[in-house]
């Protein structure tokens, strides 16, 4: 049986996790959220690695609040940044294999086309440039790990752009949503089954892989395909990035090329739609 040190699973992703593990009873899991196990902590990491002999480590764990990012930059650091060093170094000490949940803010959007695994990446947002900032630490760190860059997550679970939507619907007539950010979005249960599938298979074909679900999308598709499969009758306007300012900036297009995690891992990936009809499905009202 294969031990698996899962952190950062109170998020979206964590929890999807805790979800299909059932379904792998020869995976021993280990859940660990922010309290019980806090990654900035070199010591805490230690002691986690001392109880277990894992053979994966699973970090979901991440500061992923993009626009609060922009002024506490050390916050972000500390976890994106020195928290995955000392993941990745008592990983290397363990010979245990790292699977990292990484993102495609790591670039700045001005393809024209999906982007592949060894395009430039030139964030944009402190988020970005912390999460670019972890990847590098990885690979410098460890040789057996699988960096996995996703977008514009969402699930049954937390705070996401799906349960937003729902919840603006409930109260609304009128939405304004932009519609000149280009991306997909991603399933987080679909890329749960990706990573317990690396650790069924005992892929060894490490480094850097895009996975999002199939096909491209404004926000703007995105609320709109949510509030036609609910059947809410919404008057949805298109707008402009510019009408809409944040403190982070966002790439204007992250669409991800999944060739090579079709390829290599021999993933079969669902297209966005499809998956959300079935995510709003799973969701209790």
């Amino acid at each position: 049986m294969k031990n698996v040190l899962v952190t950062g699973a109170n998020g979206q992703l964590g929890k999807c996790l805790i979800e299909l593990s059932v379904l792998s009873p020869f995976l021993n899991f280990v859940f660990t959220n922010s309290q019980e196990l806090d990654i900035t902590n070199k010591d805490k990491v230690r002691l986690a690695f001392e109880n277990v002999k894992f053979d994966y480590c699973i970090n979901c764990a991440a500061y992923t609040a993009v626009d609060k990012a922009e002024q506490e930059q050390d916050k972000a650091r500390n976890v994106n940044v020195n928290g995955v060093v000392n993941i990745a170094e008592l990983c290397r000490q363990n010979n245990t294999t790292l699977i990292h949940v990484s993102t495609d803010f790591v670039f700045d959007g001005k393809s024209e086309k999906p982007y592949i695994e060894t395009d430039e990446t030139t964030p944009l947002s402190v988020y970005g440039k912390t999460k670019l900032e972890g990847e590098h630490k990885i690979q410098e760190i460890l040789n057996n790990y699988f960096i996995i860059r996703t977008s514009w997550l969402y699930s049954e679970y937390g705070t996401n752009f799906m349960k937003t939507m729902l919840s603006l619907g409930k109260d609304r007539d009128e939405l304004s949503v932009v519609g000149d950010q280009i991306g997909t979005p991603t399933y987080a249960k679909d890329l749960a089954e990706v990573l317990i599938e690396i650790l069924v298979t005992n892929k060894t074909s490490y480094g850097i892989y895009h996975y999002s679900n199939g096909g491209v999308a404004s926000w703007y598709d995105f609320a709109k395909q949510i509030f036609e499969y609910k059947n809410y009758n919404i008057k949805l306007n298109k707008i402009a990035t510019s009408g809409y300012p944040t403190p982070a900036v966002r790439p204007q297009y992250s669409v991800l090329d999944k060739i090579k995690i079709g390829k290599d891992l021999n993933i079969t990936i669902p297209n966005w739609k499809l998956s959300l009809k079935k995510a709003l499905g799973n969701l209790k009202d």
